[in-house]
């Protein structure tokens, strides 16, 4: 892709609530940025896109699509990228292979998924849908680290207007379960590439008799590349998950916290664990049928409970095998969804946050609220909410009319640290070794595993080490307060020091280097002190934390401003989290009412503008500014999406975004061709009111046919989310 062909602006098409949102907004950003020649394109990131992009000899010539995230790829390695993502689904398993079904029900002959693949074509197939699910598309795209925080207006609307926050008691059985070693943390090791070193190197298993098989080859290293290497003992993750069900006191619910969309292969297995466990003698009992219905404890309860449909026996000993467990924290109490019944269902960004949000509390079986006992297996992270739990338990809720922002600098550029493990992720087969060997004959790293372990490789690169330090420096100069959360005694985080530490003596700046767990009581009492901080972390805490904090001080995540300032001068500009999108959607279906908040894209879509007048377009500058002005009348005027039928949605909160946006835009004085053009607009927005509200009003509260949920019905999507004829004619 060339500078003449790259639009000025990319906006991704993605998946669930945010993709049904963008068929309302989406049309009024053309429109606007139409009336000062400014190019608004799309690009199809969803997972249904991607599906349908991995196999095109499978399809007709009509239904074939173009490869759209490895053209943005390429795209965001060069200075004209100017890319607005909005979140995507990581696909689990479950999720794949509903959208396969789909796709297939519609007539599109994709492969199904193939669990045991034997033939070269069933392989072939296996490789390409394992490289969409997961995290297939962020690391592709993220060719820069992050900067991600609350806009000004944003926080002070979160203050004058708090949201809800339950009580903590400081005697609250809510509390983190982690295991007592042999995880992720406890084995890891991590070395510096140095420059006799670089170049190619693989992943060799030795087994006992000496056998060795090569996991993964066609490595390439370069200098000052930190490489990783360690694994989570199975023997060690299943005596913890015995322990800690065995452990449960009476009126408190059990629950495990993943993240099996990102961590592809890792979570899922991890998550398959606790589903065995609270299976145990179910299992026991009925193993070799179980086997034949082709049970996996990876797939979750919901799988298990759909192939025992109708035998009476499995059934009976199923709710009797878990009425005998300990009550499960439920994602649905009313439709009996459980913890365990999904991977993707329980998202520890999401569902941690939530918990502490709430004082401590989950949701029972019987729909009442609870204490919760919290499993995060790897103690990589799960000292970050222990220690936000212990806070709360001696300090109360949060004062969200007072407290801080807490913002992120996160490294996660060319897939970063875990997140990019997922081609290097194994599930061990049998005893032995496991070693990183170098093309020079070096062995790196060297791991004696056993069969089940759990065994990861993943890497930092030099180039963006240091543009994350480069901008963590910026952010804490402007903000004041800040701190890098790396811990010493974790391999990969020493070795990161050693990066760290020399970089801040040059900039001649201090700031702390701490592990996260004391760097999470640091800012949590700076929080509540009503002081600003920067959290400067890497790649999966820059995910956990830009979901933990905005959800205790704005009551969502789907709030911040996430700019990603691309290393070879592009921008790429992400609109918040997602995780909610599934929720949302099951509410348009049976109601057609989107309580999607599209303040996130408000807020990427004023910094891409602004990103393009930085490039010499002084028409983008006007439109951004007054898109910053649409966003804070939005909020002044309560403007944002309401939960119920009846209320404000997510298309008339973008009415009256089109309506202040026109405003400002007629009223500013800097290009006056511009303001003559959007005269008119606001004056017909604004006496048209009553009448567009009227039109959305007729269709809110009726059944929503989106004509699928991978891959949706353009027209009928739009008469769900355009169903004002007045505002589409002065739209276009």
């Amino acid at each position: 892709m060339t500078k003449s062909d790259t639009p000025d602006i990319i906006y991704t098409i993605v998946d669930e609530a945010p993709e049904l949102a963008s068929a309302s907004l989406l049309p009024i950003i053309r429109s606007f940025a139409g009336k000062a020649d400014i190019s608004v394109e799309t690009r199809n990131i969803s997972v249904a896109g991607r599906i349908l992009a991995a196999f095109p000899e499978y399809l007709t010539e009509d239904q074939r699509i173009a490869d759209d995230l490895a053209g943005l790829g390429e795209l965001v390695k060069t200075p004209e990228a100017n890319v607005i993502k909005l979140p995507n689904i990581s696909a689990s398993m479950p999720q794949l292979n509903a959208a396969i079904k789909e796709l297939q029900d519609k007539g599109y002959a994709v492969p199904s998924y193939p669990v045991d693949p034997q033939s070269d074509e069933e392989k072939e197939a296996q490789k390409r849908y394992d490289a969409i699910k997961g995290s297939a598309v962020n690391p592709v795209l993220r060719e820069g680290n992050s900067d991600r925080r609350s806009a000004k207006a944003v926080k002070e609307y979160a203050k004058a207007n708090p949201h809800s926050m339950g009580d903590w008691a400081a005697d609250s059985k809510t509390h983190v379960a982690a295991m007592d070693g042999d995880d992720f943390y406890a084995n890891e090791k991590s070395t510096t590439i140095t420059a006799a070193q670089a170049g190619g190197a693989k992943i060799v298993f030795t087994a006992e008799d000496g056998t060795e098989t090569v996991l993964k080859s066609g490595l390439k290293y370069l200098e000052g590349e930190i490489v990783d290497g360690t694994f989570l003992s199975a023997a060690a993750l299943k005596a913890f998950v015995k322990k800690e069900i065995a452990s449960m006191e009476p009126g408190v619910l059990f629950s495990v916290h993943l993240k099996a969309t990102m961590m592809k292969v890792s979570d899922p297995i991890i998550f398959g664990y606790f589903v065995a466990g609270y299976l145990e003698d179910f299992i026991a009992k009925h193993g070799d049928k179980l086997n034949e219905l082709g049970f996996n404890p990876n797939q979750g309860l919901g799988d298990l409970e759909a192939k025992i449909a109708g035998n009476a026996e499995l059934e009976a000993d199923y709710k009797a095998a878990m009425a005998a467990k300990p009550a499960m924290y439920m994602v649905n109490s009313d439709k009996g969804i459980t913890n365990l019944h999904v991977s993707s269902d329980v998202i520890i960004d999401a569902s941690m946050p939530a918990v502490i949000r709430a004082g401590g509390i989950g949701w029972g079986p019987d729909g009442k609220a609870a204490p919760t006992k919290c499993c995060i297996p790897d103690n990589c992270y799960a000292g970050v909410y222990d220690e936000t739990i212990n806070f709360f338990k001696q300090n109360g809720k949060l004062d969200v009319t007072t407290c801080g922002a807490v913002s992120n600098v996160g490294l996660m550029a060319q897939k970063a640290e875990e997140y990019g493990s997922h081609p290097t992720t194994f599930e061990i087969a049998a005893k032995g070794t496991v070693r990183i060997v170098l093309d020079n004959g070096d062995v790196i790293i060297e791991h004696a595993v056993e069969a089940g372990d759990i065994w990861r490789s993943c890497t930092a690169k030099k180039e963006p080490i240091l543009d994350w330090i480069k901008l963590g420096i910026n952010r804490t100069k402007a903000t004041g307060l800040a701190a890098f959360w790396l811990d010493a005694n974790r391999a990969h985080d020493a070795e990161l020091i050693k990066y760290v530490e020399p970089a801040l003596k040059e900039a001649g700046i201090e700031i702390p280097i701490m592990a996260p767990r004391e760097a999470t009581r640091f800012t949590l009492e700076n929080m509540v002190q009503g002081k600003d901080v920067v959290t400067i972390t890497g790649n999966v805490l820059r995910d956990y934390l830009t979901d933990l904090f905005p959800i205790l001080e704005l009551g969502t995540s789907a709030k911040m401003l996430s700019i990603v300032s691309l290393m070879q001068g592009g921008g790429l500009f992400e609109t918040g989290a997602g995780g909610t999108a599934p929720k949302h959607v099951q509410q348009v279906i049976e109601e057609s009412h989107l309580r999607w908040d599209s303040l996130g894209e408000f807020c990427a879509l004023g910094e891409s503008f602004n990103f393009l007048a930085g490039k010499g377009n002084a028409k983008a500058g006007v439109l951004g500014a007054a898109v910053e002005v649409a966003t804070q009348k939005v909020l002044e005027n309560d403007k944002s999406p309401k939960g119920r039928v009846g209320q404000i949605d997510n298309r008339g909160s973008h009415y009256y975004f089109a309506k202040y946006w026109a405003e400002a835009l007629a009223a500013q004085t800097e290009d006056a061709e511009l303001a003559a053009a959007f005269a008119p607009v606001a004056a017909d927005l604004a006496a048209k009111e009553d009448a567009i509200l009227a039109e959305i009003a007729e269709v809110d509260g009726k059944p929503g046919d989106m004509g699928g949920y991978y891959l949706l019905d353009a027209v009928k999507v739009a008469a769900i989310m355009r169903p004002s004829a007045t505002l589409n004619a002065i739209i276009g």
